[in-house]
């Protein structure tokens, strides 16, 4: 039996039974049906009496025919009892008559409250059914409406985008767009990115939304309403924004501006404090080990000197070398002496190296350590590792790639595939994004819906299950990020223009273009991802894509988007067969139609780009610290696309391997933390790209985790052996502990008595045990400290030793000699050795005397007569067969010192077959010194020394020595290798020889090497290179000469390279030239460039080492000679801008062009705004110029001059700011110093003005007023200040302290510019009388009679009216106030009433006007200091008459009445 499925709207639909009904309900019904039931037996009870009443009525007329007396006596009294019993029956039936109406009565009540219950029921089963049905509706429409508003859900989407304007100040200006979305979008207004609040300005923003169509209205455009304005819809899908700029102008004729800068928001440079900071770190964060999910802090406490409150140094965190900004996942702290950067949410991108680096001028401290963080609990046993480093590439409206690192999967099973999950913002609806795993770590996520903001995050999958899922995703829009490529701003007549989409430009295009150049930007074995270009022309109207496919060689298409148009230009196409070749092609449509299909692509099949890196190369570890191990290796010869290297480690035999990084380092080398002291592992490394990881590298070598070599022990025992007043020669003892290296030397410091701090005494380490201090002070106490060397390190420092005088040693002569020995003892001569004294007495040792005698001979003859400055000697004219002995004196400018102790006796006599030492070179071109002994035994050893001291150093020599035959080999001879070299062999009779080997013999000898061991190729030329025109570099030598049969390989970073397009070689044997020559040189191509020649057994090489600044300046110089190229191939600018100054103080903007036609346009532009120019420039001089008349700070900013037609464009620009801006302003003070005119004076009521003029002023020029020579700062008794042509100085309120000397300086940078003015004697006498006479009239002039206001000039009124003139006068003192009519004195009467209240408020009053009051009313205000005269024209029309036709009344004008001469006065 099938199972149906049961519709939806069965399954909502509620079915109800009688449950429903109420208490009263089912109470009233019982009661009703008993009711009827009792009705039902009487009704039946009735209808059986009546039955047998006519029964018996029957009877009677049937008996009553034939009746006989003695009957009828019976029926008579019969009869009285049938009347008896009728009456009886009559009142029966009353009763029951009277019962059945009360029956009759009760059963229509009955009916009725029946009828009355049905009514009821029907009408509550109606309305529990409406409600029934109401619910149902309800319930589905609720339904509905979900699926509908999830249908209708979509991000804010802009239909009709913002306008450009450009309009005249005082104009409104009303901006309007139209956006749809559900639910409806949130509308926010800005102003250069500043919210625009109407409250703000009341009355000048007024914002409108109706229907979508949003509108914000500037009332009365003002020059500072220029900006760029945006509009920002929101909701919970989405936002998007529109923006359009508005240039408000003002119409003057000298306003020097042509065009409206709009702001632009720069980011602060991050400037480093200018206080020098002394930081040391007293604890610092070690290297640390977290998981997956725990949170962290890493700190260090600092020390910090000087502690200013307000001033601190910076502190930046950063992570493998990248700045660490703060967000959801880390905070950073700094302040009270500590650093912190903690985590919240630990994952396994935190993985890395942190380093603290604390920044001020007194430089950079840091701190560095290395954070692991390890996979959190799988959920499933088994399952692989989060993936990381997630991130968003390539955003469009409907797709976004994502890609991730791999994890490290060494104790799982590999990794199979990866699921991709996205979640919109806002939300925590995750949804899958694909079916099946993804097999490389790239995915592109399509069906995204446009303007809605996503997160992603990616999961691993492997047999055992699914890895937890990664860090989420930065949030990433789906917008066209190309939208706003399409503005095109359009100009209009004069200075307009419009900005606006280019589309719109197009006319009135109906159907779309077919798209353009089609083409496979990704190419993988599970998609392609097609790119295109729009159609052109491509309408108004909104475009959406359809792709279709084609299997090469079936001639039939198959649309791919049937279901879902495209809005971007590029998809992805999944579902290719494997191995099948593949051609696409485009179609746009829009609303009015489909266009035609694109052109075809070329065949494309679906296969990985990239594959599997190989292996990496050798695995070297080496001995860091007692828990960790430095892992070294070769990197893969195939590594495509890197993401980095995964190392594992295993104990020795174990076989248990462990993850050592659970993130991908990007480096060849790496520091393994945590393992176990004393304990032995092995290494080995995977390389990781997207598509996933290598096999396994070879295992390195075991390795113990011990610590490497060490620093040795301190020294001991210091000890004073010579001292001169200003130096100490000091002997100590060998460190009881030499860190398991040779000592190679020690550091002496030495610290006066009572000082605090040390100095060092030697930069270099001092490998004898027995050293000289020099430079002390004589009488001074010095303590000293010691500290040994080796390969490791520096070890610490002895203990102090005691205080030492710094007192010369009396004694005048040396010490003595000490450590004689013998060698090379001959019939006739011996050698002999000794050492130097250690104290050498008032004055250097000049030489030595040796002394020898008879072993028993009492007198000692001397063998030099003249001293020896060696420490060895050869002592010839002996007697053979005598025994000798011998002693050494050192000789110095005071004599000769004391005799060293008697050497042990020698016999004089060579041994027989004594042979000496040779020189000579092997056949592999090894240099030798050869020494032959036929005495030799067994035991014998032969002893080569150099210098008379034993040879030990192995790594420069090396002896081999076979039967009586000994050589001494040099491994690498250079000129360190000059000098006496000695043998002596032992078990033998004293057989030696010596060798002296000059600088003479050493080149015979090398040069007999090379030519045996290297012969080379000489060359003419070493490598080097060359740049061209073009941008290509050019490495390239020369061979003295080549044969046919030579060979030559080109070496870059170690690898070889071979002729390409990428690097073209050639070589010319003929010449000897080699050479390689690179069309793009980039960045990948740092490195070390080696040119090897082979040529029969002869070979040379060079090399060219380009890392560092030397890469970077051959990278400059060649990306700059391409772009050069580039740029010279269309027109483009010969001179770039440049600047000077005109006679007129005008800048002058100067670039040279070259390379132009006529269609060529040029353009001036000031921060990246069109800056419209009087006169076009003409190209055809080649000379272009922009005249900044009068210069100023709004002057500054960008100017760029651009070139531009269909070949190319070229640009130059010319920043006008800072230094720029200032030489300007000094050059400009150059010409308008030479123009300056002598100071004149001006006087004025508040004093005297000292003005100069010249073409032009600024404030910033370096202008100064002196008085006397002194600098005259800006006061409130001298305010200094200037005007567009004049700079001044006003003295206010002179005194004759203010005579004197006045000079105005101007300073153009190199020269001051002088202008003098003596104002003292006549001059400063006739300007303060000038300056009293303008004071009293200003004072005279304010405090006059006056009338301030309230008086028109015409006055019309009409017969019978009363009128009023009513003003307010001023003056001080209180003026007099005269009314006149027609230049005559008005006569005060009921008719005319003169009012004056507090002084200040006059009237005048006509009563009952007539036509006589006609006339010219006058009103003389004045007092001692003047006054002025007011005229009103009354004019008086009679009742009837029109009014005659005047002009609107104004303020009547004043006349001024001078002053008496006694107030001037």
């Amino acid at each position: 039996m099938s199972l149906v499925t049961v519709p939806f709207y069965q399954k909502r639909h509620k079915h109800y039974d009688q449950s429903y009904r109420n208490i009263q309900t089912r109470y009233l019904l019982d009661e009703y049906a008993a009711k009827k039931r009792a009705s039902t037996q009487s009704s039946t009870q009735k209808s059986f009496t009546q039955k047998l009443s006519s029964q018996k009525t029957s009877s009677s007329a049937s008996i009553g025919g034939t009746v006989c007396r003695l009957c009828a006596k019976r029926i008579k009294t019969s009869s009285a009892e049938e009347e008896e019993d009728e009456d009886k029956n009559r009142y029966r039936s009353l009763v029951a008559a009277y019962g059945e109406t009360k029956r009759q009565r009760f059963l229509r009540e009955l009916d009725q409250l029946e009828e009355n219950v049905h009514q009821a029921r029907s009408f509550a089963q109606e309305k529990l059914d409406k409600y029934s049905i109401q619910q149902m509706v309800e319930s589905k429409m609720a339904w509905e409406r979900c699926t509908h508003e999830e249908r209708m859900r979509r991000a804010p989407e802009i239909l009709v985008r913002l306008r450009s304007h450009t309009v005249w100040e005082s104009m409104p200006v009303k901006l309007f767009f139209t956006v749809q979305g559900f639910p409806t979008p949130v509308v926010q207004w800005y102003k250069d990115g500043s919210l625009i609040c109407q409250a703000g300005d009341p009355g000048k923003y007024r914002i409108e939304s109706n229907y979508g169509v949003h509108m914000l209205e500037i009332d009365r455009a003002h020059f500072d309403d220029t900006a760029v304005y945006s509009a920002v819809a929101t909701n919970v899908h989405g936002q998007v924004s529109t923006n359009a700029a508005v240039m408000v102008k003002r119409f003057r004729d000298d306003d020097p501006l042509h065009s409206v800068r709009l702001p632009i928001g720069l980011p602060l440079p991050s400037v480093i404090p200018y206080t020098h900071f002394d930081v040391q770190f007293l604890e610092k964060f070690g290297v640390t080990f977290r998981r997956e999910g725990e949170t962290l802090t890493l700190k260090c406490t600092l020390l910090v000197s000087p502690d200013l409150k307000r001033v601190q140094p910076r502190a930046e965190w950063y992570h493998n070398n990248v700045l660490v900004k703060e967000s959801k996942w880390t905070k950073m702290f700094f302040g009270e002496g500590q650093a912190s950067l903690s985590f919240s949410h630990l994952n396994k991108d935190d993985e890395g190296l942190y380093t603290l680096r604390i920044l001020s001028r007194g430089g950079v401290s840091d701190h560095s350590a290395f954070l692991f963080v390890r996979d959190a609990d799988p959920l499933v046993t088994g399952a692989p590792g989060a993936p990381m480093d997630l991130r968003c590439h390539d955003a469009n409206r409907d797709y976004v790639i994502v890609t991730w690192k791999p994890p490290n999967t060494t104790t799982e099973s590999p990794v199979i595939g990866y699921f991709i999950d996205r979640c919109e913002v806002g939300t925590n609806n995750w949804v899958q994004c694909n079916d099946a795993p993804v097999k490389i770590c790239q995915y592109p996520v399509t069906g995204l819906f446009e303007g809605r903001s996503y997160i992603f995050r990616v999961r691993a999958v492997n047999n055992a299950g699914i890895s937890r899922p990664s860090r989420v995703s930065e949030a990433v829009a789906a917008l066209d990020p190309v939208d706003l490529k399409r503005l095109q701003a359009v100009h209009l007549e004069g200075d307009k223009e419009i900005v606006t989409y280019q589309d719109e430009l197009e006319g009135d295009v109906q159907i779309p273009g077919p798209p353009t150049n089609v083409h496979a930007s990704e190419i993988s074995k599970t998609y392609v991802v097609l790119s295109w270009d729009p159609p052109a022309p491509r309408g108004k109207e909104p475009l959406a894509y359809f792709i279709e496919k084609s299997i090469v060689g079936s001639g039939t298409w198959q649309r791919v988007n049937a279901q879902m148009a495209v809005r971007s230009p590029r998809y992805a196409v999944f579902d290719l067969a494997e191995g099948k070749s593949y051609v696409f092609r485009v179609l746009a449509a829009n609303k009015h139609g489909l266009s035609d299909p694109s052109e075809i692509t070329s065949p494309i099949q679906a296969q990985d780009t990239i594959v599997v890196p190989s292996a990496p190369g050798r695995v070297l570890a080496s001995r860091n610290t007692k828990t960790s191990v430095v892992v070294q290796w070769d990197k893969p010869k195939h590594a495509e696309d890197l993401l980095g290297y995964y190392v594992d480690c295993c104990v020795a035999g174990s076989n248990l391997w462990e993850p050592c990084n659970h993130k991908p380092i990007d480096y060849n080398r790496f520091v393994v933390h945590g393992l176990t002291t004393g304990e032995q592992y092995i290494f080995r490394v995977k390389a990781v790209n997207a598509v996933g990881m290598s096999e396994n590298s070879q295992e390195s070598d075991i390795i113990k985790v011990q610590a490497a070599l060490t620093a040795p022990s301190h020294p001991y025992g210091i000890t004073l052996l010579n001292c001169d007043g200003h130096s100490m020669t000091l002997g100590w003892k060998v460190p009881k502990f030499s860190g398991g290296a040779a000592i190679l030397g020690y550091y002496i410091d030495k610290r006066e008595a009572r000082h605090k701090n040390w100095h060092e005494v030697n930069s270099s380490p001092v490998k004898e045990t027995i050293f000289t201090v020099e430079g002390l002070t004589e009488g001074s106490l010095y303590e000293f400290k010691i500290a040994a060397t080796n390969l490791a390190g520096i070890g610490q420092p002895s203990d102090p030793s005691e205080l030492f005088k710094c007192e010369a040693w009396t004694m005048p002569e040396p010490g003595p000699a000490y450590d004689l020995t013998f060698c090379e003892v001959r019939d006739t001569s011996l050698v002999m050795l000794w050492k130097a004294p250690v104290y050498s007495g008032s004055s250097p040792i000049s030489g030595y005397f040796v002394d020898y005698k008879e072993e028993d001979s009492g007198e000692w003859l001397t063998v030099n007569e003249a001293t020896t400055a060696n420490r060895y000697l050869k002592i010839n004219d002996l007697h053979q067969g005598k025994i000798y002995v011998f002693r050494v004196r050192a000789v110095n400018a005071s004599g000769v010192g004391k005799p060293s102790d008697t050497s042990e006796p020698v016999l004089i006599e060579a041994k027989a077959g004594t042979k000496e030492i040779s020189a000579g070179v092997d056949e592999e071109g090894n240099i030798y010194l050869s020494f032959d002994c036929p005495e030799v035994t067994d035991a014998s050893q032969f002893t080569w020394c150099k210098s008379y001291e034993e040879i030990t150093d192995t790594g420069k020599f090396n002896i081999e020595t076979a039967g009586d035959h000994s050589k001494l080999y040099f491994k690498n001879p250079d000129k360190m290798d000059l000098g006496t070299y000695s043998v002596s062999v032992s078990d033998t009779d004293g057989v030696s020889s010596s060798f002296a080997l000059d600088e003479k013999e050493f080149d015979r000898l090398m040069t007999l090497s090379n030519e045996i061991k290297n012969p080379t190729i000489p060359l003419k030329s070493e490598l080097a290179y060359e740049i061209f025109d073009k941008g290509q570099v050019r490495f390239w030598l020369q061979a003295e000469h080549l044969s046919p049969d030579a060979s030559f390989r080109f070496i870059i970073n170690d690898r070889e390279v071979s002729d390409g397009e990428r690097h073209k070689i050639k070589c010319d044997k003929s010449t000897g030239i080699i050479e390689m020559v690179m069309d793009r040189f980039t960045t990948e191509n740092e490195g070390t460039y080696t040119v090897q020649i082979h040529d029969g057994k002869a070979k040379n090489q060079s090399s060219l080492v380009l890392i560092g600044d030397a890469f970077k300046a051959i990278l400059d110089e060649a990306e700059f000679q391409r772009k050069e190229f580039l740029r010279k191939q269309g027109p483009h600018f010969a001179e770039y801008l440049h600047w000077d100054v005109t006679e007129n103080c005008d800048v002058r903007l100067i670039c040279k062009v070259a390379n132009t036609k006529k269609e060529t346009v040029f353009k001036w532009l000031k921060d990246d705004a069109l800056y419209e120019t009087k006169t076009v420039p003409n190209l055809e001089k080649g000379v272009c110029e922009l005249l900044i008349p009068k210069l100023s700070k709004k002057d500054q900013g960008e100017y760029k001059a651009t070139l531009k037609d269909e070949r190319g464009q070229d640009a130059s620009i010319l920043e006008i700011a800072g230094k720029v801006y200032d030489d300007m302003i000094l050059a400009l003070s150059r010409v308008c110093g030479a123009s300056a005119s002598p100071i004149k004076i001006l006087c004025t009521p508040e004093g005297i003005r000292l003005q100069c003029s010249m073409k032009y002023f600024a404030e910033e020029m370096k202008a100064n007023w002196y008085h006397k020579d002194a600098k005259i700062p800006s006061s409130e008794h001298m305010k200094i200040g200037g005007s567009g042509e004049m700079a001044w100085l006003q003295i206010y309120e002179p005194t004759e302290k203010d005579k004197g000397k006045y000079t105005f300086e101007i300073f153009d940078g190199k020269d001051n510019h002088h202008r003098i003015l003596d104002l003292s004697g006549p001059a400063f006498d006739e300007a303060f009388s000038e300056f009293q006479q303008l004071k009293a009239a200003a004072f005279a002039e304010k405090n006059r009679g006056k009338v301030i206001g309230g008086l028109p000039d015409v006055v019309t009124i009409m017969e019978g009216k009363t009128l009023n003139l009513t003003c307010t006068v001023f003056g001080n003192p209180d003026p007099e106030v005269v009314w006149l009519k027609n230049d005559k004195d008005i006569q005060l009467s009921e008719h005319f009433a003169v009012k004056v209240e507090q002084a200040k408020y006059v009237s005048l009053t006509i009563k009952g006007v007539t036509s006589e009051d006609s006339g010219t009313y006058s009103l003389n205000v004045k007092n001692k200091y003047g006054g002025e005269k007011i005229d009103v024209t009354v004019s008086v029309y009679k009742h009837g008459e029109e009014m005659p036709e005047i002009s609107l009344p104004q303020q009547a004008k004043p006349m001024l009445i001078p002053a008496s001469a006694s107030a001037l006065a």
